[in-house]
């Protein structure tokens, strides 16, 4: 549990490798005395895919939590541009292409939170029943449905729906993209894979996620995955935020 303007967090975290894939590329992060959670999902095959995403969390692991938000936001981006280094002179080195993951991280400290996110690696709310998608996700059909070529519904099943336009390690520089975010006693936070949301309808998680109890929605979410087939490794975060009174912390970093 993490203190925070008396909030405080209750989570849970799991992963699966799903019905079809061999090896689970994805990867879960849970320090909530670090008021760190994180989900990586790799890309490159096999053993490449598994590596960057267990090293960017080895690498998250190692940031000390600092007092102030933007601190503790601009550490992590710092560290991924360091990981993004890491994994293209690996690629290099095994003569791949890309080596690399999509990661989505949410950061607490005392003066508010933070989602740090590249890809389609997503963070949601759900607050009194009502779900929010607090992430954008930096993939093809993303695109081509802002510009209005496709319909949500269209976007669901979209051929090209497995390519992302940022990663780390996907290009030499690194483009991260991060967001306050506000808290209330009672929200509940969700980190995942697209393996959940490519399976999991957004009414089905708002539903599980209703239930107020971060362990049981995260095994629920990822058995719903898997009744529907899970083609992808599955990989969930769940955070109840407790609070005495319903009060909003509010980040101050980003105006």
């Amino acid at each position: 549990m993490h203190d925070n303007h008396r909030i405080r967090f209750v989570s849970s975290a799991t992963t699966h490798v799903g019905m079809v894939r061999k090896v689970n590329e994805d990867a879960v992060l849970e320090l909530p005395d670090h008021g760190m959670w994180a989900v990586a999902d790799g890309m490159g095959g096999h053993a490449a895919g598994d590596f960057a995403s267990q090293t960017i969390m080895q690498t998250l692991t190692r940031i000390p939590p600092p007092r102030a938000i933007g601190t503790y936001a601009r550490a992590v981006q710092a560290a991924l541009g360091h990981v993004n280094t890491l994994l293209r002179a690996e690629a290099a080195r095994r003569g791949k292409d890309t080596i690399g993951a999509t990661v989505v991280v949410l950061l607490a400290a005392g003066d508010g939170l933070a989602c740090v996110w590249a890809g389609d690696s997503r963070l949601y709310r759900l607050r009194r029943h009502r779900l929010e998608l607090l992430t954008r996700d930096h993939s093809y059909v993303q695109e081509l449905f802002e510009a209005g070529a496709i319909t949500a519904e269209e976007s669901l099943n979209h051929p090209m729906g497995n390519v992302v336009t940022r990663a780390v390690g996907a290009h030499e520089t690194i483009e991260l993209e991060a967001r306050p975010v506000l808290v209330e006693g009672g929200d509940m936070l969700l980190l995942c894979s697209d393996g959940l949301n490519k399976t999991v309808r957004d009414e089905e998680i708002a539903q599980i996620l209703g239930s107020g109890e971060p362990r049981d929605a995260a095994r629920q979410l990822v058995h719903r995955a898997l009744l529907r087939g899970a083609p992808d490794n599955v990989s969930v975060v769940v955070i109840r935020a407790e609070s005495e009174a319903e009060t909003t912390t509010r980040p101050t970093f980003w105006q």
